[in-house]
């Protein structure tokens, strides 16, 4: 059993469900907030959910840039194919 990432601060577990139940609540998530259309969200995902996700981003037409791991969790950034970069002004030190 294992810790599920509802939001920041928010998670959530199944004492009674196997691995796989959790793995499935975490996947039905993600494939959720895909299904809205958002431009971009970050979620930690478990380490063994890393495959399934993969093959939901293509489905979805997203990309995913992966965040800083800890543990057993990754933190994973969604980005709508459809979006357009964000451009920022940087300006050099001489």
């Amino acid at each position: 059993m294992h810790h599920i990432h509802l939001a920041e601060g928010m998670r959530l577990r199944f004492p009674a469900r196997s691995a796989d139940f959790d793995q499935g609540v975490e996947i039905g998530i993600v494939a959720a907030l895909m299904s809205q259309d958002l431009t971009e969200f970050t979620r930690k995902i478990s380490n063994d959910n890393l495959g399934q996700v993969r093959a939901l981003v293509e489905q979805f037409g997203y990309r995913l840039v992966e965040g800083q791991a800890d543990g057993e969790f990754v933190e994973i950034n969604f980005y709508s194919r459809t979006a357009r970069p964000r451009l920022r002004v940087v300006h050099s030190g001489a």
